[in-house]
C-alpha cells in the first residue's frame, strides 16, 4: 500500500446482544501520524481498535486502510499492514518459547531464517526483552508478556502501529522503552491508554471517545487540558 493512512466514515457496530458500541465514527489519520485514542472504559475504543484489521467489521460505514476497504477478501493484505497488539497479552502468545511467539509472524511471510532471525532480535532488543528470548511464555510476568506480545507485532515491520493499553503491567524500566520506541517508529501508530502522561509524551494528536461516539479530536496537550471536556468524558 502507498498511502498507509486510516479512514473510518460513518462506522456502527452492533453487538450480536444488540449493543451499539460505536454510533457514527468517523476520522481520517494520515501516515506518519501518532495518534492516542482515550475515554472511560466502555467508550469503545477497543471495539474501533478490532476494526483496524478487520478482526471486527462494520455493521454501518466503512473502514479504509490505504485505498483499500476492509473487507474478508482483502483481510490478508490489511493484516500485513496493520500491526495490532492487543490489550491482554496472553491472546497473543501461544507458542513454546518467546523465540519462537516472535518469530511466528515473519516465518509466515515466507522469510528466509537469517532474516527471520534478524526481525526477532531486533524485536525483542527493541522492548528490552531479549534475555527471554529462549523462554515459555507462560512463566512471564505480566509486564513481560506485555512486552513480548509489542515484539511480535513489531517483528512483522507493519506500516501501522495499532497498540491497545500497552503501558498496562509495564515496569518503569520497560515503560520508558515503549515510549521510545513508539517515539521512534516512523510510520503511523494508534494507541489507546488511560496512561494520559504517555498519551502526552507519544502522540501529538488525541480522539477522545464517549459512549461510542468522538466528542472531540485534535492537539493532545489542549485537550488534556481542558478540564471540562476532561469531565465530559469521565477522565
Amino acid at each position: 500500500m502507498s498511502h498507509h493512512y486510516v479512514k473510518f466514515d460513518n462506522v456502527h457496530y452492533r453487538y450480536p446482544d444488540g449493543f451499539e458500541a460505536l454510533r457514527g465514527v468517523s476520522f481520517l489519520i494520515t501516515h506518519g501520524e501518532k495518534v492516542a485514542l482515550v475515554g472511560a472504559n466502555g467508550a469503545g475504543k477497543s471495539t474501533l481498535m478490532l476494526h483496524m484489521n478487520g478482526l471486527l467489521q462494520a455493521t454501518e460505514g466503512s473502514v479504509v486502510i490505504g485505498d483499500v476497504m476492509i473487507t474478508r477478501k482483502t483481510l490478508p493484505e490489511i493484516r500485513r499492514t496493520v500491526g495490532l497488539v492487543f490489550q491482554n497479552p496472553d491472546d497473543q502468545l501461544f507458542m513454546p518459547t518467546v523465540e519462537e511467539d516472535v518469530a511466528f509472524g515473519p516465518r509466515n511471510m515466507k522469510l528466509t531464517e537469517d532474516e527471520v532471525d534478524r526481525r526477532v532480535t531486533r524485536a525483542l532488543e527493541a522492548v528490552g526483552a531479549e534475555e527471554l528470548r529462549h523462554q515459555a511464555p507462560y512463566r512471564l510476568s505480566g509486564g513481560q508478556k506485555r512486552s513480548v506480545a509489542i515484539a511480535t507485532v513489531l517483528s512483522m515491520e507493519p506500516d501501522i502501529l495499532v497498540l491497545d493499553e500497552p503501558s498496562s503491567n509495564l515496569d518503569p524500566h520497560a515503560r520508558r522503552l515503549l515510549i521510545k520506541q513508539i517515539q521512534d517508529f516512523y510510520h503511523t501508530v494508534i494507541v489507546t491508554s488511560h496512561d494520559l502522561d504517555l498519551v502526552r509524551r507519544t502522540c501529538p494528536r488525541t480522539i477522545i471517545m464517549s459512549h461510542g461516539e468522538i466528542i472531540a479530536d485534535g492537539p493532545t496537550d489542549a485537550l488534556l487540558d481542558d478540564e471540562a471536556l476532561m469531565t465530559r468524558a469521565g477522565l
